[in-house]
């Protein structure tokens, strides 16, 4: 199983639930002829700490890979960007003792630039230290591509749309693909 833990980003707000991209992401999978099952578990609002606040729930499904997309409402509110690191390496942590045996695939994030370049740059340079220090996949933007492009987003101009949700999920099967490739050719 994959485990998709998120926010509304990947929960789908304002879409159909099987337009969400962990759901797209659910047909390249089964188009693919991998054996993995997609769980949603995204949550709007949710921030990094609220995403620990749950996980030992979260940690009683059997899963392949956590992919972790969290933090994008921790940089709307302004917060530390030491708190959203120190909550990644406890939630990777935590996932690591709970299932030593599966993979941890983080998302990057992006601050708004509103709250200056100082913040946004720092907020930026947690995913990969996080990623380099805890030994786990980086994926790159989950909004590459549509963010800040009215077309692709609802008309909140943070969430995409129909159209930019494909563009998501293709962002996250680049670098999905090949690891649960890995985890079943490591099955035969």
């Amino acid at each position: 199983m994959v485990l998709f833990a998120g926010t509304s980003l990947t929960a789908g707000l304002g879409l159909d639930p099987d337009s969400a991209y962990p759901m797209l992401i659910q047909r390249k999978i089964d188009s693919a002829g991998l054996p993995f099952d997609v769980v949603n578990a995204g949550v709007s609002g949710e921030t990094s700490s609220g995403l620990l606040d749950r996980l030992d729930w979260l940690l009683r499904a059997r899963f392949d890979v956590f992919v972790l997309e969290t933090g994008a409402n921790d940089g709307l509110r302004g917060l530390p960007t030491t708190t959203l690191q120190s909550n990644l390496e406890r939630a990777i942590d935590r996932i690591r003792a709970k299932r030593p045996d599966a993979r941890i695939v983080l998302i990057q994030m992006e601050a708004l630039p509103n709250l200056g370049p100082k913040y946004e740059a720092a907020f930026h340079a947690v995913y990969p230290r996080v990623a380099r220090e805890k030994s786990v996949t980086l994926l790159p933007f989950l909004l590459n591509d549509v963010a800040g492009r009215r077309g692709l987003n609802q008309a909140d101009g943070v969430h995409p749309n129909d159209v930019g949700e494909h563009i998501v999920a293709d962002n996250v099967w680049r670098g999905l693909r090949p690891v649960l490739d890995g985890i079943a050719n490591t099955r035969h």
